[in-house]
């Protein structure tokens, strides 16, 4: 008999999704609560509409400047790791090959087991970096352009997301029509986004889809409440 291959399913969740998560998260929710606790304290959608666009345009370039300052240090603590890491091998490869052998010996190998392996890569200057840099510090090279990328995702989805609670603002007149309208589009799209990331993400969808509606709906109560004890 015949046996058919057997094909392995991992999930990994990429670094676009990682940032798209992170804007349309904060989208969502930053600009729902803000237009809700607006709308406990003003009766008209003007200066609601305002104050929301004035956010969403703060926000997305705070977001967006955010992941791309985080990914700028991620490729600059990975440079200079590798460039001290270049430096051992050059300079004391006795030691660095006894790590070698240590990283080794923590998956179980013997000491004699790994010694072919280690004299392998001694013969190998990069690829003895690159065997450094990701078993024995844990570092995997960024992209070349993940900090453009990064910030452009973020602020992107963070405009997306904004958009989704206050677009009733913009149609309505009434503040409160366009809460109620609001929190419908809102809660509705931070459950489906929830149930989203987490067939993305490996994490049980209900459950995401709950906690982020939950956190979002407690967001815009609390605003709301506030500017109406304020107001």
């Amino acid at each position: 008999m015949v046996e058919a291959p057997h094909a392995e399913k991992h999930f990994t969740a990429g670094e676009f999704v990682r940032d798209v998560v992170i804007g349309m998260s904060d989208g969502l929710t930053v600009p729902f609560a803000l237009a809700a606790g607006l709308s406990g304290a003003v009766p008209e959608t003007r200066l609601i509409v305002i104050g929301g666009l004035a956010e969403i345009a703060a926000g997305s370039i705070a977001m967006g400047l955010g992941g791309y300052l985080a990914a700028r240090g991620d490729r600059e603590h990975y440079e200079q790791e590798r460039q001290r890491e270049e430096r051992e091998v050059e300079e004391i490869p006795d030691e660095e090959a006894r790590e070698v052998s240590k990283v080794f010996q923590s998956y179980g190998l013997t000491a004699e087991e790994s010694t072919p392996i280690v004299d392998a890569l001694r013969q190998r200057p990069q690829a003895w970096v690159d065997f450094m840099m990701r078993f024995e510090l844990g570092l995997e090279e960024p992209e070349p352009r993940r900090a453009l990328t990064s910030a452009v995702t973020i602020a992107g989805a963070y405009v997306a997301g904004g958009f989704i609670p206050l677009s009733p603002y913009m149609i309505l007149a009434n503040a409160w029509h366009g809460l109620v309208w609001s929190a419908t589009v809102t809660l509705v799209a931070l459950a489906g986004f929830g149930y989203i990331k987490g067939r993305f993400t490996g994490a049980r969808p209900l459950r995401s889809a709950s906690q982020t509606t939950v956190i979002g709906a407690l967001a815009a109560t609390a605003a709301f409440v506030l500017a109406k004890l304020i107001s």
